[in-house]
């Protein structure tokens, strides 16, 4: 089988890429920028933005696992526009797979709006597809707000909630789909535990042996009260095996 992996240098780009080194099928890369370290796989330049190489990306593929992405730059140009673009190029494909975030319809932040009318675009087109959405990867809510103690403490909305999950597990699942076949919008991804941010940081202050504190906020706003309410979680899909402790002992090895 043919199978494209749009944004081939992103996080799960790169994990997806990593779980399919040992795949029979024939693999697809495509993106801005050639990933390294994956010579066996054909590479394609594209660019949803502009649109450019986009038909010779997804000539005779077909499966697509589009996990292109742009939270902070362009993002409705991304998210939207070029996914519309993209989609008129796809009445070939037998399968194209979205990767999604869960609670997005009910957290009013502007990168989540946007995922979710991609969601919507794509269940209006004609293509057969499986929008399967997951909680926060570990690597992203450590990167984002425990990664600078500021005069050694770690600044934070300690009590909103995450579920996180390991990105690797969730290429895997996505990978696991393929063969399953179109599933239209499926069970969501969470991951084993639900922590709040202030937990998650006094467990990395303790496994790295940190000399940080945690100074726990609260914040005004609509956002905040989503995550404290646990709008990004769904504790009945504990999906994930692979731990927050566990992400990051294995940092340390």
């Amino acid at each position: 089988m043919r199978i494209l992996v749009t944004g081939s240098t992103g996080q799960l780009g790169l994990a997806l890429l990593n779980q399919l080194k040992d795949s029979d099928n024939k693999i697809r890369m495509t993106s801005r920028r050639k990933p390294e370290g994956f010579g066996d796989f054909e590479w394609v330049y594209s660019d949803l933005l502009s649109g450019e190489g986009l038909e010779e990306a997804v000539k005779d593929v077909e499966v697509i696992i589009h996990a292109a992405t742009s939270p902070f730059k362009n993002s409705r140009f991304i998210e939207v526009s070029g996914l519309g673009k993209f989609l008129s190029k796809l009445q070939h494909i037998k399968h194209f797979i979205y990767p999604s975030i869960v609670g997005i319809e009910e957290i009013p932040f502007k990168y989540y709006k946007l995922k979710y009318e991609a969601e919507e675009l794509l269940k209006n087109s004609s293509i057969p597809y499986t929008i399967l959405r997951a909680t926060q990867f570990h690597g992203f809510v450590e990167n984002l707000l425990l990664s600078k103690p500021i005069f050694k403490r770690y600044v934070i909305p300690g009590n909103i909630k995450f579920q996180s999950v390991d990105v690797s597990e969730f290429a895997n699942h996505l990978i696991d789909l393929i063969n399953i076949g179109p599933q239209g919008r499926t069970d969501d991804f969470g991951g084993p535990d639900i922590m709040t941010l202030k937990e998650m940081a006094e467990l990395k202050i303790k496994i790295n042996n940190e000399t940080n504190k945690v100074l726990s906020i609260s914040l005004p706003g609509k956002l905040y009260k989503s995550f404290f309410d646990g709008k990004n979680t769904n504790i009945i899909q504990k999906v994930g095996k692979t731990t927050f402790e566990e992400y990051l002992r294995n940092k340390l090895n």
